[in-house]
């Protein structure tokens, strides 16, 4: 099958399975006679099985650790257990980061509506001055998961 026909049957885009490949999580499919990619039925597992992952919220290098285990040769439930308590880590992490982030956006509209029940100030927007004055706290509100973001943890 085509690209074209293997993003229809994935529900996916072709950009989308060309970055896969450049990033090296799909193999390279063979070529036909007249250059076409020619995609088979381990490429549809392989990309159902990333785009299981990235829903998951796994990153690449998650995922080509996961992809080398999936050999049954190479698939101890320890390793695969360790990236998947790592990932739930992450995203713990990232619930407490959001959690702040709430609450930071709740003290700021709370800023805005005490700002702007003052009779003078009505046409300067409290959440902008806000912006500019109130002291937030925002230690690794952004951050990506990678190793390095748990060092402090």
């Amino acid at each position: 099958m085509k690209i074209g026909e293997l993003a229809k049957i994935a529900n996916c885009t072709v950009e989308t399975i060309r970055y896969y490949e450049k990033e090296k999580l799909m193999p390279i499919p063979s070529r036909t006679k007249n250059n076409y990619r020619q995609y088979t039925h381990q490429h549809i597992e392989r990309l159902r099985f990333i785009r299981n992952c990235r829903t998951l919220d796994l990153n690449h290098d998650e995922i080509r650790n996961l992809l080398a285990m999936m050999d049954p040769a190479n698939s101890p439930c320890e390793q695969v257990n360790e990236i998947l308590d790592s990932h739930l880590h992450h995203v713990q992490f990232r619930i407490n980061q959001l959690q702040q982030l709430e609450l930071q956006l709740i003290k700021l509209h709370e800023h805005c509506q005490r700002h702007c029940q003052q009779e003078e100030e009505k046409n300067i927007c409290g959440i902008l001055q806000g912006l500019s004055t109130l002291d937030y706290e925002t230690n690794g509100i952004l951050h990506t998961h990678n190793k390095h973001d748990f060092s402090h943890n």
